[in-house]
């Protein structure tokens, strides 16, 4: 029987599972350290865990909403509980029809988001607490944690879509990104009427 490129493992992961693959993945970036974890989740487990970078940020936010008149605290809660976990879908499921199309990658989408989650979430739970610091919470959130994302992406691509080939992998992210920056004023407008 051939598994479904969406399916999702038998043994789903705790969130605290997902917390010490994370620091695993944070601490030893590599490829092999993502093919330990890639097959321990699935999609299901990876929304889960960036629903809760999701609230984070839509919690952060939503507080820090009293200082602006333009945005209401409901507003930046929901629109992030919604918004985060639908931009993660967007640039993951680019990662892997990218990968897999143009590059001949053989794995599933299930690895490529819970491989992406794992660096995704704390990485994006750091850049949301440092970013409510005046001018250095701008440049941790728009120059360390994009650069960490890049790179750990990079990685995750190697190992979730079996790319071992730098220039492969790369490209992939690269045209993901750019994939995403194309739908994802789309997504919001639909999504938020903006």
């Amino acid at each position: 029987m051939t598994r479904s490129p969406f399916s999702t493992p038998s043994a789903p992961s705790q969130i605290s599972d997902m917390f010490a693959q994370s620091t695993a993945v944070l601490a030893r970036p590599a490829p092999s350290t993502f093919e330990r974890f890639e097959r321990r989740g699935g999609t299901g487990q990876a929304l889960m865990y960036v629903l809760l970078a999701a609230a984070v940020s839509g919690v952060i936010a939503a507080l820090f909403s009293v200082f602006h008149s333009d945005v209401t605290f409901f507003g930046q809660l929901f629109s992030r509980l919604i918004g985060i976990p639908a931009q993660f879908l967007v640039f993951t499921g680019a990662v892997y029809l990218i990968g897999r199309y143009l590059f001949g990658g053989t794995g599933r989408y299930s690895e490529v988001a819970y491989t992406f989650a794992l660096f995704f979430v704390p990485l994006s739970i750091v850049g949301t607490l440092l970013g409510i610091i005046p001018i250095f919470g701008w440049f941790v959130q728009s120059v360390v944690i994009a650069l960490a994302l890049a790179f750990f992406g990079f990685l995750a691509v190697q190992s979730s879509m079996n790319l071992r080939d730098p220039v492969k992998a790369g490209v992939t992210l690269v045209l993901s990104a750019l994939a995403y920056s194309i739908v994802e004023p789309v997504l919001l407008r639909s999504l938020f009427g903006l």
